[in-house]
């Protein structure tokens, strides 16, 4: 995954959409997330095609500019989950919520050699591209290979991360 470099503001932009990049429904509780990123039942599959990919990375991306954290949580992969739990992401978010009011552009799929597949999309015309996999009938969003730096954002601890992503915390 290739990003550019860009301006501090277009940079955090990129990781708080990229970080959420990352928001559907919650959790088996009930939440109302929408069809493309509300938790699947077993017995239901992603359809494993570009178009399908690109329908749910669309609403992925719009739920995190919206802060609907909870569904942009239930795309992400296992490796994702293992760096910030769902209620630590949730409560950060809540705490510090995307305020950029960019509504983000995401415009294309591209299947990459092994099993990843790339979606590409701009933030206030800032070109970015996410990578997804195929898991078990699901499109799933891999935020280490997405937005290493958002790894590292979301390792820190609170005051740190409020003051990484410029909000009073």
């Amino acid at each position: 995954m290739v990003r550019r470099r860009v301006g501090a503001r277009a940079a955090a932009l990129a990781v708080l959409a990229t970080v959420a990049l990352a928001s559907a429904s919650c959790a088996a509780g009930g939440g109302s997330g929408s069809p493309a990123t509300r938790p699947h039942k077993a017995s239901s599959h992603d359809p494993m095609t570009s178009a399908a990919l690109l329908r749910i990375a669309r609403t992925f991306n719009n739920d995190y500019a919206e802060n609907k954290d909870a569904a942009v949580y239930a795309r992400w992969d296992a490796a994702s989950r293992a760096i910030i739990s769902e209620a630590t992401f949730v409560a950060r978010h809540k705490e510090c919520p995307n305020a950029s009011g960019a509504k983000p552009d995401t415009w294309g799929v591209t299947r990459g050699p092994g099993h990843e597949w790339f979606v590409h999309y701009a933030i206030d015309g800032v070109q970015l591209t996410d990578t997804w996999f195929y898991v078990d009938g699901r499109f799933q969003f891999d935020l280490p290979k997405s937005n290493p730096s958002a790894v590292a954002l979301y390792r820190s601890s609170p005051a740190q991360y409020a003051k990484k992503v410029g909000c009073a915390g």
